[in-house]
């Protein structure tokens, strides 16, 4: 059903916009979304669901770090959890190597800079391990095999065959009149 606007005529609009689809998933999988929450629990802060301020928790503070030392590994872990990643394409073998030498990384930066990162007992060096590692791993694997790539190539063809389809009954029915 088409429109008049302003003595023209208007397509009517198209179900799913893909431009505006795809901004929207990127922006779903984005990976640095989550590295802005691990920063705070990596200082022992939790939100309050009331009030929705971060605040300091107890049970966290055997293991939570100094703002510094989670600044600094959230820094390093920006290197792999942003958009270009997650859209790339890589094995499983590169994904694992590079979870791993993230990982070491980060480890070498909690044994160097202990007091600064106020680093008091093991459980820390591996609850930012665990952390470092888990994130890692996990974000490479969305790149695993070209997943979100071709996820959106795959929006973008069947939005593209939606469109045809729609001119071609257009046409079909302006035939008839």
């Amino acid at each position: 059903m088409e429109e008049e606007y302003e003595g023209h005529q208007v397509a009517p609009p198209i179900p799913y916009g893909f431009g505006a689809e795809k901004a929207s998933i990127i922006e779903r999988i984005n990976p640095e979304d989550i590295i802005e929450l691990i920063r705070k629990r990596l200082m022992g802060l939790v939100q309050d669901p009331k009030t929705m301020e971060w605040k300091k928790s107890k049970i966290l503070d055997d293991i939570s770090i100094s703002e510094v030392g989670a600044w600094q590994l959230s820094n390093l872990l920006l290197s792999v959890s942003n958009s270009n990643t997650a859209l790339s394409k890589l094995d499983d073998k590169t994904i694992r190597k590079r979870a791993y030498g993230i990982t070491e990384t980060a480890i070498k930066m909690v044994l160097g800079n202990w007091m600064e990162y106020k680093i008091t007992n093991r459980a820390q060096i591996a609850f930012v391990a665990d952390i470092m590692y888990s994130l890692t791993f996990i974000t490479l694997k969305m790149a695993d095999m070209e997943g979100i790539r071709k996820m959106i190539t795959g929006m973008y063809s069947e939005q593209r065959t939606i469109n045809e389809i729609g001119e071609i009954k257009k046409k079909f029915f302006r035939r008839g009149n």
